[in-house]
């Protein structure tokens, strides 16, 4: 993609369908007039006159309590500096929506228009009652410093600025286990730090105040080293100047043990890195280029470990494993300030969790068969789903231990299960899916790449290298549609069945085919036609190993696009039928419903397998399937043979994986509801778990249910995921959208990714 089109691109994201990233959600009724009424006149004076009494009941009856403003005046934007108020707008509305989605809090981006320190500060107190805490943001230096300490020592909120110490917290829970790792001690490594602006100088005295020591420290701004016979240095780089003679990052990089990169790429070369001490730290985080290239890096020492700001290397440092989580806990016990104690309890939760158990959901995302702590992993990755139930209670201890917390915490079991409900609808499942299929992109067919959608979609998943995208279809099409959203990628493979170039292929494929199904009536000359077409064509490519997966059913029935997929390819051992699952992104986390596609009317034997199929993709994902087995009774309710095909599907199932969590027959109100199901039924296995995945027992409540959710709730579908092909086949809805095709092109990477798997599995054994 040109720079031009991602430039559009960009601009298009940001402006459509509604301009901006971030919205105001009602959270109360307003159905009704009395709804009306009390939220408004006369019933809102009531609330009115409590606060009036009592400010602190402000945060009984509004919003105030999970509400943090991000502030900003646009004077140090990302790398492109001093850009004004409005234009830093998209870069805080963008801070809003990492604070909502990892941490389920709310968010005003506030811009003010000034760069006299003394109005800003005057500004954000008098704006104070409206929040619950202060997220400042791109503010240069060094009025940045004057501006915290003045807004944290005037106002009784926590407040933080993010550039500071984010990168600081982050850093330092990952120092802390590279140190350990290295078996050295952080009172005695000499550590350069290059760059001395507000994030250098936040991560320097954070060190220390874990031990690093001032005179083992050497750090460096755009002139050379910061010597204390330099003259005009401010306050912060006076705190940190070295009284050694020397000048230049050559000189410094000597014996070092720890380099600490927050200033430009490419500035430490192989020379450097090999003058430092044995099992030398690095952190090189410039973005997007660090200060030295990873792979050179790791090609230059062997023993080095080594951090950078990129997801595309172990250890990315990466500011929001920390911001979302402190001001999570610092709101839950209504601290006054985020103070030292806080940061280092971020700090040591942060290192503490990387030497966890990782959760299999982490390890799929990241493509690794067992992440554990080491070089190439000292810090938690940024999916993991920890992070939300381990940071913000070791936050909120720690500001009760210091005396900041107005609303101690007592029950931390049941405060750590609000934490994980806060996950929400989209619980980070398509970005780990995404994420996933990068780490191993196989070879997708697109059989219909001469619609629109079809081909965007492959564009993006070319580009963000999720897949390498096979295009089926005319020729001349396929370009026009190319060239109208600047598709340009000549590596992308186009081919067109029905031209005689693709003679000898289609010839190959028609034997192979005619060779499976002669004896059912298919002719040579039959097979040969059915070659021409692109289902058939795909569906042999994939057969003979000339691609990895396909993607079709945007434009033609589901039944149709089947049946090729089922007479070529065909079903996995084992399997006498084969089923759909849909994933549904709900308030309450992904959930798995099946089959929403292909069987109509299961027995008690298929729902037996349906589920077993569901369960072991939900397994794929990282996830440990618990199952409703549903229907309009309730254990027995019914006599019906509607209602006792699913409870002799569940009694199968009990027999059969006795280890699997699936119980029914049950109404899905009670499958959904854990309260309800313990009171009603307390002897079910489903009790206190939750849910996440539903079996139905027959087509159309499968189908209308998934459609239901998605079209009222706006819940995001991933599928249908087809189950039990031989190879990766799926089928998209008609009309998907160009999302919705990614979405399921990565699982059909995700699929070739596991079927290869089992496959080198099978053979070593």
């Amino acid at each position: 993609m040109s720079e031009e089109s991602k430039r559009r691109e960009a601009l298009v994201y940001h402006a459509k369908p509604t301009p901006g990233k971030i919205a105001v959600v009602p959270t109360k009724k307003y159905a009704t007039q009395r709804d009306l009424s009390l939220a408004y006149s006369p019933g809102v004076a009531v609330p009115c006159l409590e606060i009036e009494k009592d400010k602190e009941n402000a945060y009984k009856y509004t919003a105030k309590g999970n509400l943090v403003a991000v502030i900003s005046n646009g004077t140090a934007v990302l790398g492109l500096g001093n850009i004004g108020p409005e234009a830093s707008k998209p870069v805080m509305e963008g801070k809003g929506l990492l604070f909502k989605i990892f941490a389920d809090i709310d968010v005003f981006d506030i811009e003010v228009d000034t760069e006299d320190v003394e109005e800003f500060i005057q500004t954000v107190k008098k704006i104070a009652p409206t929040f619950g805490g202060i997220n400042l943001e791109d503010i240069k230096a060094p009025g940045a410093f004057e501006i915290e300490r003045r807004l944290k020592a005037e106002l009784d909120i926590p407040v933080m600025h993010d550039d500071q110490h984010g990168t600081a917290i982050i850093s330092a829970a990952a120092l802390i286990n590279a140190l350990e790792i290295a078996k050295k001690k952080i009172e005695e490594v000499k550590i350069v730090i290059s760059g001395a602006g507000a994030a250098a100088i936040s991560c320097s005295r954070l060190y220390q105040a874990f031990g690093a020591k001032r005179e083992n420290m050497v750090m460096l701004d755009s002139k050379g080293v910061i010597r204390d016979d330099r003259a005009d240095l401010s306050s912060e780089k006076a705190e940190f100047a070295t009284h050694r003679k020397i000048d230049t990052l050559d000189e410094a990089m000597v014996d070092a043990d720890v380099f600490i990169g927050l200033s430009m790429a490419n500035i430490v070369s192989p020379e450097m890195l090999l003058s430092m001490a044995k099992k030398p730290i690095v952190f090189a985080m410039a973005n997007p280029d660090p200060e030295i290239q990873y792979d050179l890096a790791i090609a230059t020492r062997k023993d080095i470990i080594m951090a950078t700001g990129r997801s595309d290397h172990p250890n990315q440092v990466n500011n929001v494993l920390g911001f979302p989580f402190i001001f999570r806990g610092a709101l839950d016990v209504r601290a006054t300030k985020i103070n030292e104690a806080m940061k280092m309890a971020a700090v040591k939760s942060l290192a503490q969790l990387a030497k966890e158990p990782v959760p299999e959901q982490v390890n799929v995302a990241y493509g690794e068969t067992r992440l554990t702590f080491g070089k190439d992993y000292i810090i938690p990755k940024p999916f993991d789903p920890r992070l939300i139930a381990e940071v913000p209670p070791a936050v909120a201890q720690a500001a009760m231990d210091s005396g900041v917390a107005k609303e101690p915490i007592t029950d931390w079991e049941g405060y750590k299960d609000k934490l994980r409900e806060r996950l929400g609808s989209d619980n980070k499942l398509v970005r780990l899916l995404l994420n996933r299929a990068k780490l191993n992109p196989k070879r997708v067919v697109f059989a219909e790449a001469d619609q629109l959608a079809v081909v965007k979609a492959a564009q993006i998943v070319h580009e963000e290298g999720v897949a390498v995208p096979i295009l089926l279809g005319r020729t001349d099409t396929i370009k026009t549609l190319m060239a109208e959203i600047e598709f340009d990628a000549e590596d992308v493979l186009i081919i067109d069945p029905k031209t005689d170039e693709e003679d000898d292929r289609k010839n190959k494929y028609a034997k192979v085919y005619w060779e499976q199904r002669k004896r059912k009536g298919v002719t040579l000359y039959a097979a040969q036609r059915l070659m021409r077409e692109r289902n058939y064509f795909a569906a042999m490519m994939v057969n003979e190993g000339d691609a990895d997966a396909l993607i079709s059913g945007y434009s033609r029935n589901y039944p149709s696009v089947v049946k090729p997929m089922l007479e070529v390819i065909g079903m996995a051992k084992g399997v006498n039928r084969v089923a759909t699952t849909n994933v549904m992104m709900t308030k309450r986390g992904p959930l798995f419903l099946g089959d929403t596609s292909i069987n109509i009317d299961p027995d008690a034997k298929e729902l037996t397998k349906i589920a077993q199929m569901t369960s072991q993709v939900v397994k794929m994902f990282g996830m440990t399937p618990v199952i409703a087995m549903t229907s309009y009774s309730n254990f027995g309710s019914s006599p019906s043979p509607k209602a006792s095909k699913v409870r002799d599907a569940v009694a199968n199932l009990h027999r059969l994986y006795p280890d699997m969590i699936v119980d029914g027959e049950l109404q899905t109100d009670f499958a959904l509801n854990d309260e309800m199901l313990k009171e009603r039924f307390p002897f079910s296995k489903l009790v206190g778990k939750k849910v996440n995945t539903l079996i139905f027992p027959n087509l159309d409540s499968a189908n209308i249910t998934y459609k239901l959710i998605k079209e009222l709730n706006e819940a995001e579908s991933i599928g249908p995921i087809m189950m039990g092909m031989r190879k990766p086949v799926h089928i998209l809805q008609l009309g998907a959208s160009v999302d919705e095709i990614v979405n399921m092109t990565a699982i059909a990477v995700i699929d070739a990714q596991h079927k290869e798997r089992l496959e080198a599995e099978k053979a070593e054994s």
